[in-house]
């Protein structure tokens, strides 16, 4: 091994090294390189992290560790997007004379835009997991205000108008209608399109004081189903788990305000 130093990077001499045994030890050979591989995939997997944040206008910026199996098929799959960038295989600008790593850095805002929401496990409030980007028509038809995404963010009007056709956000056009909301007694539980109309309408819980976002929050019939009431976003809320429980509990009593909020009171 020594000798092969000089010969031979740190990586190779891994290989190597694991390879001894299959010459001076090969009936216990594979069963040592099988443990080996096990304790190294579970720290892997332990170790995985991905983290992001805000890094300045317009952008954001991450860091993330996988394990070698899925940082090479990640790898493999953003070389495919990079190659299909310089064939013209998705439509984009010939990219070729930029930068590797700019490149791949596309392919992967590529990924992520387009992969199939379909795929994806609803939220806890179960609504899909897409960012749902509101504009007005004027916008949609070539206007320039900005479309608001319930994030919190803002995009161009261009930005928002190119991403109306793509899968991976919900574009809502306000003063128009793509689907219906209202079902009134047809449903007891709330769609997906409605349970995402009340979260751009509520943005979150609706109880006084609570900020849970509308992920976090369950869809709430303001006249019991029981009670004769129906299916729709206008006689519909959000609530968290918690202020969800507590408008049915007995122990409670609640005031809608004017401003769409609910307050509650423990009773006396």
């Amino acid at each position: 091994m020594i000798a092969a130093a000089g010969e031979h990077d740190a990586q190779a001499l891994k290989v190597l090294g694991r390879r001894i045994l299959e010459v001076v030890a090969p009936e216990v050979a594979e069963a040592h390189e099988a443990r080996l591989l096990e304790a190294e995939e579970a720290q892997a997997n332990a170790s995985a992290r991905f983290t992001m944040s805000e890094d300045g206008p317009g952008r954001v910026h991450g860091r993330f560790t996988l394990p070698a199996l899925q940082g090479a098929m990640l790898r493999t799959q953003l070389d495919a997007l990079v190659h299909a960038q310089h064939t013209g295989d998705t439509g984009d600008t010939d990219t070729k004379a930029q930068p590797l790593p700019h490149r791949r850095g596309l392919a992967f805002a590529a990924w992520v835009e387009r992969y199939p929401v379909d795929r994806l496990p609803a939220t806890g409030g179960g609504v899909a997991a897409t960012v749902v980007v509101t504009m007005t028509v004027e916008s949609l038809l070539g206007g320039l205000e900005a479309a608001g995404l319930s994030t919190g963010g803002v995009i161009s009007a261009a930005q928002a108008r190119r991403l109306a056709c793509q899968a991976g956000i919900i574009p809502a056009v306000l003063g128009g209608r793509s689907q219906v909301l209202d079902l009134g007694r047809k449903r007891r539980f709330h769609t997906g399109p409605q349970r995402t109309a009340m979260a751009l309408r509520d943005g979150g819980c609706t109880a006084v004081g609570c900020d849970r976002p509308p992920a976090a929050c369950q869809a709430h019939h303001d006249t019991a189903w029981s009670r004769g009431g129906g299916t729709s976003v206008e006689k519909g809320r959000l609530l968290c788990r918690r202020h969800h429980t507590w408008i049915h509990d007995p122990r409670f009593t609640h005031t809608r305000r004017p401003d769409g909020k609910v307050a509650f009171h423990r009773r006396t």
